[in-house]
């Protein structure tokens, strides 16, 4: 999940003013077309440059010595706290918010935290006292406010579809390899999860349920408890790829093939499910458009937009690769 937070509207004040996007909207050109020609940048052709003038000059539009700022007090520069850059779900989300940030002309203060909270806080207090206009925050460990703007996958319908795709195999004993208890993710997962054993009439077992994180070393000792079960499951639902393919790795160490002793099903779809073999059944966040999105809502607060809601809930899907088949006894019907 990524939480916005306007900091400019904090440190200045004053009338109200045209707008860098009514500007564009008027010309019928980009925001970062506009930003581009307000800066004096020469990456913008002379017919274009004529016409976003005209606009500016027709409408009285004065550019602040800081051009690139477009109103009083502005750096250009949002802060974005993540928790590690290096993990593909999290260079996924950054790459569309960086993207995204250099449409509006804006660039990226990147400040890791770790997943610890006392360093989330005080990165972000520096943020505010320091020299952004706003922040965005990947996976707060603050709590959420209701009252802050912020976007999410929509994990609950991704967990039913990987789950309806497993029982319409024809699993019964499923097993969920879940993320940590109290993040979002996470607990929606499992009530998708649960929710969709509940569809099919199957009652909730404790031992096929194991809390881990979202590490690979993770979901391979996760897979090896479940697999020594005296009654395994045929079936895996790891709330994350990265579980997914331990879970495949704790496989294999047992001889079991994947998918025709044991089905795994992930959730992300980051690069490596396309790169493990098989490759990986999972479910699909559209992890750069989350941070596009992000933009989007922050620049909206920076522009004193309102909103017509909050919370912005992206679509997931499911990905039907090569790691998921009917469970053994059925398939030597």
């Amino acid at each position: 999940m990524l939480e916005m937070s306007d900091i400019a509207h904090r440190r200045t004040s004053g009338p109200s003013r045209m707008t860098i996007r009514e500007i564009a909207d008027l010309a019928g050109v980009s925001i970062a077309t506009v930003s581009r020609v307000l800066n004096g940048r020469d990456d913008v052709s002379d017919e274009t440059r004529e016409l976003v003038r005209g606009v500016v000059q027709e409408h009285g539009y004065t550019v602040s010595r800081s051009a690139r700022s477009l109103s009083a007090g502005r750096t250009g520069l949002i802060g974005v706290l993540v928790p590690l850059v290096y993990p593909v779900y999290f260079s996924a989300i950054l790459s569309g918010a960086a993207e995204a940030l250099y449409e509006h002309d804006m660039r990226v203060v990147l400040s890791p935290t770790g997943h610890e909270h006392d360093r989330e806080v005080s990165l972000l207090d520096r943020l505010v006292h320091g020299e952004t206009d706003g922040a965005l925050v990947v996976l707060p460990e603050e709590s959420s406010d209701d009252r802050i703007p912020s976007v999410s996958a929509a994990h609950m319908s991704g967990a039913d579809q990987a789950m309806r795709h497993l029982l319409g195999l024809g699993h019964r004993r499923i097993a969920a390899i879940t993320g940590p208890s109290g993040w979002v993710a996470s607990d929606d997962r499992r009530r998708g999860y649960h929710a969709a054993l509940a569809a099919a009439g199957i009652l909730p077992d404790p031992a096929l349920e194991v809390e881990s994180d979202f590490e690979i070393g993770s979901g391979v000792k996760a897979a090896k408890a479940l697999l020594d079960l005296a009654d395994p499951p045929t079936a895996i639902f790891a709330f994350n790829d990265n579980l997914a393919i331990g879970a495949i790795q704790a496989a294999r160490a047992r001889g079991l093939r994947v998918p025709e002793d044991v089905s795994v099903v992930g959730f992300d779809d980051v690069e490596h499910a396309t790169i493990v073999t098989p490759t990986l059944t999972t479910v699909r966040q559209p992890l750069a458009e989350m941070g596009r999105t992000a933009v989007s809502l922050l620049v909206r607060l920076l522009e004193r937009q309102r909103f017509e809601t909050l919370h912005v809930e992206l679509g997931t899907r499911l990905v039907v690769r090569e790691s998921t088949a009917p469970p053994r006894t059925l398939s030597r019907v």
